[in-house]
This record gives C-alpha cells, structure tokens and sequence, in this order.
C-alpha cells in the first residue's frame, strides 16, 4: 500500500498544512504575523482538506483487499477473550464515518 499514490497526495497534504500551522504559531510568538501566513493559515483548507480526506480514503480503500486476505489486526473466535474484531469491517466502517 505504501507505493500508491494517494499515501503521496495525503503525506504531501500533511506536510503543507503542518508547514502552514507551526509557521503560523512561531510568526504569532514573535509578534510578526506576515499577511500571507496568516492568509494560508485559515485558507488553505479550502483545498487541502478534501484532498486529505480523498488521501486517506483511497488508501483505505487500497489497503482492504490485502486486510481481508491476511486477516491482519483481526480476531477470530475461539479465542481465551471470546471476542470477535474484523479489522477488514471496521475499516469500511471508518471509511463511511468520513460522511457525516
């Protein structure tokens, strides 16, 4: 999974809205907010939060084939917990709980 592109698009989303923030935070401590970091700071996200969001989904959705494959994180009965968990469910469950 990790050589698909969309691991690139969110890292690549991370890194700029993290630059953005902690420059936003040291230039405000300083008490010399330039216009444009301030300017990134609270519009940036206008593009940067679909595409992370975008980023995210379609590694998740990259990963799913190989998650039920292997039954990787997954909990199968009969255990000692007697407990079930099927990561490869919960995945999709996390992957619709991005709409609301």
């Amino acid at each position: 999974i990790q050589n698909e592109e969309s691991v690139v698009l969110f890292l690549v989303v991370w890194t700029v809205t993290e630059i953005t923030r902690y420059s936003f935070y040291t230039f405000n401590l300083l008490n010399h907010l330039p216009y444009f970091i301030k300017w990134a700071r609270y519009n940036f996200f206008i593009v940067l939060y679909p595409a992370g969001v975008a980023g995210e989904l379609l590694t998740i959705y990259a990963a799913l084939p190989y998650v039920k494959k292997t039954g990787m994180f997954s909990l199968r009965l009969p255990n000692k917990y007697n407990v079930s968990f099927d990561y490869y469910y919960f995945l999709i469950i996390v992957m619709f709980s991005y709409v609301p």
